[in-house]
C-alpha cells in the first residue's frame, strides 16, 4: 500500500496565510493533500498541519484566515509592527550551504532565544486560539519539529511523545529572539526550523512526500539548495518527492519579513489561486 506525507515548512504567519490558502485551493482544484497518511509541521507549517491533522476543512480554514486578517485590518492591524529578524538571519546566514543547521550553531540560536525578553510562555501559547483553548488529544498521523534550546537536539513530537499538543506546536513556532522557549518535561525547546525550514527527510518512511516550502523569491539561493537535498536523501531511500514553493504572484505579495502578518488575506488569496493552478500537477503525483 502506497503511503503518502504531506510536510509543511515554516514561514511566520506568511506562511501560514500562504499554507492555508494553497491547501484549500488544492482541494478545490478535487486533490486532498490533507488526507495525508502523515502530516509533518514544522514552525508556521506546524499549526497549519496540527489544524488538518484535527480534520479541519481545508476551506473553512481559508475563510478563516480572510475572517482573521480582516478583523485585524478593521482593529488596526497586526498588534504590534513586525519584529526585527536581524540578529536572528544574522546566525542563520551561518548554516553550511546545501545542510541541516549544525547542533553548535542550534545552540548559538538557542541561547538567543532564551536570552531573549519576549512574552510569557503562556501568552504565546494563548494565541494559538482554539488550538490552545481546549485540550486536544494528539491527533493520529500528525508529527511537528522543534529543538532542545540547551542542547540544539532535534525531536519531533508525536503522539508517541510526552508532549501536549498545544505545547509542542508552540515549540515548534517559537522563533528565537521572537518568541519564548517552550517548557516540555522540564526542558525548553525552540522552532524546529532552526534545524532546516522544512525539515522533509524527516518523512522517510513514507513512498510519495509533497514537500510545501515558503520559499520567497529573494531567499530561493538560500534555501532551495537545502530542500533538494532533503529531497535527495528521500530519492535515496527510495521515495517520490514534489515540492511546491510560492509562485511569482505569490512572491509578490509576500514583502520582505516573514513575520510580517499585514498582508494574510492578499497571502491567503494568492495561496489560494496557486493551489487551483497547481491542482492538476500535483493530483498527478499525489495518485
Amino acid at each position: 500500500m502506497t503511503t503518502r506525507a504531506l510536510v509543511l515548512g515554516g514561514g511566520g504567519p506568511v506562511g501560514i496565510a500562504w499554507e492555508t490558502g494553497l491547501i484549500a485551493g488544492l482541494g478545490e482544484g478535487g486533490v486532498a493533500v490533507h488526507q495525508a497518511d502523515w502530516i509533518l509541521g514544522t514552525s508556521a507549517g506546524s499549526f497549519v498541519g496540527a489544524n488538518l491533522a484535527l480534520r479541519r476543512d481545508p476551506a473553512a480554514m481559508f475563510e478563516s484566515e480572510l475572517a482573521y486578517a480582516s478583523l485585524l485590518k478593521e482593529t488596526g492591524g497586526p498588534p504590534r509592527p513586525a519584529p526585527d529578524l536581524s540578529a536572528l538571519m544574522g546566525l542563520l546566514m551561518r548554516k553550511p550551504p546545501n545542510e541541516h543547521a549544525p547542533v553548535a550553531l542550534r545552540i548559538e540560536l538557542g541561547r538567543l532565544a532564551l536570552e531573549s525578553k519576549t512574552v510569557s510562555e503562556e501568552v504565546f501559547i494563548a494565541g494559538f486560539g482554539p488550538l490552545a483553548e481546549s485540550q486536544h488529544p494528539w491527533p493520529a498521523g500528525y508529527g511537528c519539529t522543534a529543538v532542545d534550546a540547551e542542547t540544539g537536539d532535534f525531536v519531533v513530537w508525536s503522539d508517541q511523545t510526552a508532549a501536549p499538543l498545544a505545547r509542542a506546536v508552540a515549540s515548534s513556532c517559537s522563533v528565537p529572539g521572537i518568541f519564548p522557549p517552550i517548557t516540555i518535561e522540564g526542558r525548553r525547546y525552540i522552532d524546529g526550523g532552526m534545524r532546516s525550514g522544512t525539515n522533509a527527510d524527516v518523512a522517510h518512511e513514507h513512498d510519495r512526500v509533497l514537500i510545501i516550502a515558503v520559499v520567497p523569491p529573494a531567499f530561493a539561493p538560500f534555501m532551495l539548495g537545502g530542500i533538494e537535498a532533503e529531497r535527495a536523501r528521500l530519492h535515496d531511500a527510495g521515495r517520490d518527492t514534489a515540492l511546491i514553493i510560492p509562485d511569482a504572484a505569490s512572491g509578490e505579495v509576500f514583502g520582505p519579513n516573514l513575520m510580517d502578518g499585514s498582508r494574510r488575506a492578499d497571502i491567503a488569496r494568492a495561496g489560494y489561486a496557486q493551489g487551483k493552478a497547481e491542482a492538476e500537477r500535483v493530483g498527478a503525483f499525489w495518485g
